[in-house]
């Protein structure tokens, strides 16, 4: 869902940009996570011709349709937590 929500709220990104948003993933696990998300037709994945490669990736149509409903999971945990007296603010979903 991380990756998702990444792609999703900020756009293309390169392997190294989401693996810095998610310091707690090892890198096997989200070129694992990537492939699967590739291979399910919600992330695309660009390969450009240059040296050093470079590799980029977005949420395809059918990925961005899922957006709304990550957005609303997204709101029901912050109120959730509101509402356990948890502050929203000191937990992030980084």
């Amino acid at each position: 869902m991380l990756i998702l929500w990444h792609l999703g709220k900020e756009g293309t990104k390169r392997f190294g940009e989401l693996k810095a948003l998610m310091p707690g993933i090892t890198q096997r696990m989200l070129v694992n996570q990537l492939r699967e998300l590739e291979e399910d037709l919600i992330v695309e994945r660009k390969v450009y011709p240059v040296v050093p490669p470079k590799v980029e990736y977005s949420l395809t149509e059918q990925g961005r349709s899922l957006m709304p409903i990550l957005d609303a999971m997204y709101k029901w945990g912050k109120n959730y937590m509101e509402t356990v007296g948890v502050n929203p603010k000191k937990e992030s979903i980084n």
